[in-house]
């Protein structure tokens, strides 16, 4: 523990004694004032900057300027808030759903009132919590020392841009962007089980047994998932249709030929969009398990064989072992049953009973005692969905048919036959013929939403019932870690999108591929540290789920510009409002509401005393696996990029190492067996800028280790891209980690201006991540 922890960092520092920095080092907070001038575009986001100027020496000794703007983000905030809005409001809808299921079996009568119940639990405290965050007014960051508030749970701690502006002699003015935030972790509801990754592994193994306790259904996460996907593919294309087809009796009505095409495209698009989506046997299945757990419902097997107690009940236990489904083996049903079916553990007795007695001399049910049920036609939800497909097919033949007349009309005919047709053809006509198709069409459409979404809300209240109550407390946790991973990358893409409005390689790779969002780490992975890292997986896997759409602004008003949030959990989008004039000149993809896409990339590295003791005497995997996973991600993103998008579309730098050696080296380092490895997050970093990404750092608080490692960042850009003269690289590091903007961050963190470390944990620090003398107190970071 207490011997000195080297690294090799001859290509990232120079090994020059530390020295009292002589460099100019002045505030400059009226600077920001005139980038706020410059841009506008910076002002409903980015507040309260903090600016740092200083002069470094050039290696032909001639001066470059730097300066360092650090700001808060309104969006650590307002991001939430919504959020918090849109999980109420879906778990509210989940509940509607739930009470319009309609009249169920005592059984699961019980178990969906407990479900209503753990959902109102969440919506309550949900309700409290956006309550809480409405009485705060002017704040725009969340103190590190607030990490463990429940009120602030959802906010990310400690969010932060830091932007360096380089002028130097002999380049073109740079500008290099950083997001600093404190990992994406439940911090209120703590690490004493572990985190996220952990506890989501241990419960889905766990949930079979859950099922067969509850004697409810069991689906697979990706049946969830997909049943999730349905629903909300659903509730965005049932009123799009409806929209459309209104648009189609609109041009109908106008006698518009080229308005009834374009309208008759769009809908026709839809629509096979729409009968697609249900096309899935996990509708088909579910409909039945729904129809089973009807009052008064008996299956067909009962004609043949008796109720006897525990028959049924012995054979699904016995598909529960084997992992098979209960309605193989069973009299009726081939081997070949689909794969859905196959997941699904059939507990009701009474879904495996009939109404009548079967053929071998066992008496009935006597059929006063329950109530009369109609017997469930497999074969009605294929003609339910394919009944959509038919009215679609009537309504393109019937526009065909009035195209096709209209063309007729316009040949030259005899006076007195065009007379005939003017008068047998007025302007309602189209309208009034297409009229009745439309109507059955958007019928159909919504006997099928409500067919299907029964069916998937069912589907869902088999996960939350046998869920109850540990998948309930895992939701809420990973809403909180989600909400703070959000907020983070919303205020870097808005930053990028900023920076890079006037860039028509970064516009064009923007629409074509998406942007890379990498995710620096510095936790160590022992004691609490791990649960956090296991939070903060999840957490930025999750991001996946998320795009963002650049809108037109209503105004050019600051509160018009704010970034929204819209969506449920399986995906949200994010709405970045432009102005007018600055929309105007976007690419017509971006402008006609194209998704833009955004690829989450992790590394962590620990570097703290805990990480020499993990490294010792504990487990790194965890580690090991994501740096191993997302180098992978980060890879595939590269050939993504490198099909689509040609490399002038990149930007420029000194280094011209190539991307493909970077990405080997990378791959080389992240299986090598090495010691707080660094090298790992300098190659990471230096890939991402290479490929216009968004750079985001964390430790536990995004304070200490984290200004170190922004800070060596900084100067290393400096050397490789500016010729800082290698004599004044430490003199430089030291000085920004003295006067410069991180440790004004410090200040606002614990009004203190000093790092949070003791010596011991310096000992066991690289040696580029020490701060230098005087700049450290005793306080536990």
């Amino acid at each position: 523990m207490g011997e000195m922890e080297e690294v090799n960092v001859d290509h990232i520092t120079t090994d020059i004694q530390s020295q009292k920095c002589p460099m100019v080092c002045e505030s400059a907070s009226h600077h920001a004032t005139i980038d706020r001038e410059n841009n506008q575009l910076t002002g409903p986001v980015f507040k309260n900057p903090v600016c740092k100027v200083y002069r470094f020496q050039t290696m032909d000794s001639k001066w470059m300027l730097v300066r360092e703007q650090m700001e808060e983000c309104t969006l650590s905030f307002s991001i939430p808030r919504q959020l918090l809005s849109l999980y109420i409001q879906e778990d509210l809808g989940r509940v509607k759903d739930l009470k319009e299921l309609g009249e169920l079996s005592p059984h699961w009568d019980n178990l969906r009132k407990e479900v209503i119940t753990h959902y109102g639990g969440i919506i309550s405290s949900y309700q409290e919590t956006l309550a809480e965050l409405d009485k705060i007014t002017g704040r725009s960051f969340k103190p590190s020392c607030c990490k463990a508030q429940k009120s602030l749970e959802f906010i990310p701690i400690n969010l932060h841009t830091q932007r360096m502006r380089v002028t130097c002699p002999r380049k073109t003015d740079a500008s290099y962007d950083i997001i600093t935030v404190g990992a994406p972790a439940a911090h209120f509801q703590g690490f004493k089980c572990g985190g996220l990754q952990r506890l989501l592994s241990r419960y889905e193994a766990d949930k079979k047994s859950f099922s067969t306790a509850y004697q409810c259904i069991y689906y697979s996460p990706e049946h969830t998932a997909k049943a999730q996907e349905v629903l909300s593919t659903m509730s965005l294309l049932q009123p799009l249709i409806t929209s459309l087809a209104d648009q189609l009796l609109m041009a109908a009505q106008e006698h518009s030929a080229t308005g009834l095409r374009d309208a008759l495209k769009n809908l026709s698009d839809k629509t096979e969009q729409f009968v697609h989506t249900l096309k899935d046997e996990l509708v088909k299945s579910a409909l039945l398990a729904l129809h089973a757990a009807r009052p008064g419902y008996v299956s067909k097997n009962q004609r043949q064989t008796p109720v006897q107690g525990g028959q049924h009940q012995d054979h699904i236990q016995q598909c529960n072992e084997q992992n098979q489904s209960p309605v193989q083996g069973l009299p009726g049903h081939s081997p070949a049953t689909s794969a859905t079916e196959s997941t699904m553990m059939c507990n009701n007795v009474e879904a495996l009973q009939t109404k009548t007695g079967g053929e071998d001399g066992t008496l009935p049910l006597k059929q006063d005692s329950i109530p009369h049920h109609k017997e469930y036609d497999e074969e009605e939800w294929d003609r339910v969905w394919a009944n959509v497909a038919k009215c679609l097919n009537c309504v393109i033949a019937m526009v065909d048919k009035l195209q096709e007349e209209d063309n007729n009309k316009k040949e030259p005919v005899p006076e007195q036959q065009l007379a005939d047709v003017i008068t047998s053809h007025n302007p309602g006509d189209w309208r009034e013929q297409l009229r009745p198709l439309v109507t059955r069409l958007k019928e159909c459409v919504m006997e099928v939403v409500e067919k299907a979404k029964r069916a998937m809300t069912f589907v869902l209240l088999q996960e939350a019932a046998c869920s109850i109550p540990q998948g309930f407390l895992l939701q809420q946790r990973r809403d909180v870690v989600f909400s703070q991973a959000l907020a983070a990358l919303a205020c870097g893409f808005v930053m990028k999108l900023y920076a890079g409005m006037q860039d028509k390689g970064f516009l064009r790779q923007l629409h074509l591929v998406g942007l890379v969002a990498q995710f620096e780490s510095l936790l160590s992975t022992y004691s609490e540290e791990i649960g956090m890292l296991e939070d903060m997986e999840v957490g930025i896997s999750d991001l996946q789920r998320v795009a963002f759409h650049i809108t037109e602004a209503k105004t050019d008003e600051l509160s018009d510009l704010q970034p929204s949030v819209c969506g449920r959990r399986d995906h949200f989008t994010v709405e970045v409002p432009l102005p007018r004039l600055v929309f105007q000149t976007l690419p017509e993809e971006i402008k006609e509401g194209k998704p833009l896409r955004v690829f989450p990339v992790l590394f962590n590295v620990g570097i703290n005393e805990q990480q020499t003791i993990a490294e010792r005497f504990g487990d790194i995997s965890l580690q090991e696996r994501i740096n191993q996973k997302n180098f992978e991600m980060l890879e595939a993103y590269y050939k993504s990029l490198s099909e689509k998008v040609p490399l002038e579309c990149l930007p420029c730098f000194q280094t011209q190492t190539d991307i493909k050696e970077l990405l080997e080296t990378l791959g080389q380092n992240v299986v090598t067996k090495k010691r707080k490895n660094v090298e790992i997050l300098w190659i990471a970093g230096t890939i991402c800028r290479r490929l216009n990404g968004i750079r985001f750092t964390s430790c536990k608080s995004a304070k200490d280790r984290t200004s170190m490692s922004v800070t060596l960042e900084q100067c290393a850009l400096l050397r490789d891209e500016h010729q800082l003269s290698k004599d004044f690289f430490i003199r430089a590091l030291d000085c920004m980690r003295r006067e410069g903007c991180r440790i004004e961050n410090v200040q606002k963190n614990i009004r203190c201006r000093k790092y949070a470390f003791n010596m011991l944990q310096l000992m066991a620090f690289p040696k580029c991540y020490r701060p230098p003398e005087g700049t450290y107190g005793k306080v536990d970071s």
